[in-house]
């Protein structure tokens, strides 16, 4: 019994030294983006910036980006639960269309440099951004516009055209933000939702399958 109690705990640390010396390389990573660059970043750079031997990145990356993809997924992570809880308290379009713009652009402005790092390392690199962890993400908005829909909160509009719109515009305007160094989420997110309020309710309802003759 006490072998096995041993065991456990020589397993258990071995898993807690796996997750400190990843997040160790990620933050290692994201010190060395802000301060060169992603383009100019290398592994050794990186490396350099843990107390880890160069066998141990290895044992967790493969490349320089690998450790971006870790940085978005996780970014992806923190953010989707906070996007869901808002928008499935929403009570009417207004809030779950505000609620989501506002929760991304406050969410942005506070991980600004993480931010920063994946524009350019997707500007560099022309990164997909169809990682599952993001794609999830995507998913869920859809799956929260169509339940949205169904308890007629929404009018019946094509969920999986109005996801992506809705994704687009939250992209492309959090990256004006950062360019512009613009702070103001609140005022970010009424813009985005004033355009999606003005758009949403003149969409042309999907048509239902007339039955087969």
């Amino acid at each position: 019994m006490e072998a096995v109690v041993k065991r456990e705990a020589a397993r258990g640390r071995r898993e807690q030294t796996k997750v400190q010396n990843r997040q160790t390389i990620l933050a290692a990573a994201r010190k060395v983006f802000a301060e060169i660059g992603f383009g100019a970043a290398t592994v050794r750079d990186i490396i350099r910036a843990t107390p880890l031997a160069s066998g141990t990145f290895y044992n967790y990356f493969k490349s320089k980006e690998e450790v971006y993809q870790a940085i978005r997924d996780e970014v992806a992570l923190a953010i989707r639960p906070q996007l869901r809880e808002e928008r499935i308290k929403a009570d009417t379009v207004e809030s779950f269309i505000s609620g989501t713009f506002r929760t991304f652009f406050e969410f942005v402005m506070r991980n600004r440099e993480d931010f920063r790092h994946l524009r350019h390392a997707a500007d560099v690199s022309r990164f997909r951004i169809d990682t599952p962890e993001v794609i999830a993400g995507f998913d869920e908005l859809r799956e929260d516009l169509e339940a949205a829909i169904a308890q007629g909160l929404f009018p019946e509009v094509d969920a999986d055209f109005l996801m992506a719109a809705i994704v687009g515009v939250a992209f492309e305007i959090s990256e004006r933000m950062l360019l512009r160094e613009e702070n103001d989420a609140g005022a970010a997110a009424a813009f985005a939702t004033a355009l999606f309020l003005g758009g949403v309710r003149a969409l042309p309802q999907k048509v239902a399958d007339s039955p087969a003759g």
